[in-house]
């Protein structure tokens, strides 16, 4: 769990910090960036990496842990990247990143612990959420910069 934390805290530091020099600097697209990085990149990472390491039977492997921080992180990266530069495909690409960091996450808590199936509803529950939150970004990107 201890990347995902640190770098799940990193951004949401690093959201605070846009937040605060949003208004003050006209950043274009400055207070969605900052929401993305405390929701998404931060409290999302916070909880799934959290999540994992609780509710799986097995912990995951080093080599699990490195795909889905790679993942992930690689998928903000490329969403941020493409919403600042006005580009889909960059946004696209990230989706799928991020898609692809879902399942490993849920893969990874296949076999929960016994008596915490009440908490891996609530994980999925939150996997779900994203899952359906990252097609309606892609179009709302579409739309925008398409």
């Amino acid at each position: 769990m201890r990347p995902g934390a640190v770098v799940g805290f990193l951004c949401i530091v690093i959201g605070g910090l846009v937040a605060a020099v949003t208004g003050p600097t006209g950043l274009e697209h400055g207070s969605w960036a900052a929401a993305y990085l405390v929701l998404v990149a931060g409290v999302a990472q916070l909880g799934l990496f959290a999540g994992q390491a609780w509710l799986a039977a097995r912990p995951p492997t080093r080599r699990t842990v490195g795909w889905e921080l790679a993942a992930w992180n690689a998928g903000n990266v490329a969403v941020l990247a493409g919403t600042f530069a006005g580009a889909v495909p960059p946004v696209v690409a990230g989706g799928v990143a991020l898609v692809v960091a879902l399942v490993l996450f849920l893969r990874g808590v296949r076999a929960p612990r016994p008596g915490w199936t009440a908490w891996l509803a609530a994980y999925r529950l939150l996997a779900g959420v994203i899952a359906v939150s990252i097609p309606v970004g892609l179009v709302l990107s579409a739309v925008r910069h398409g």
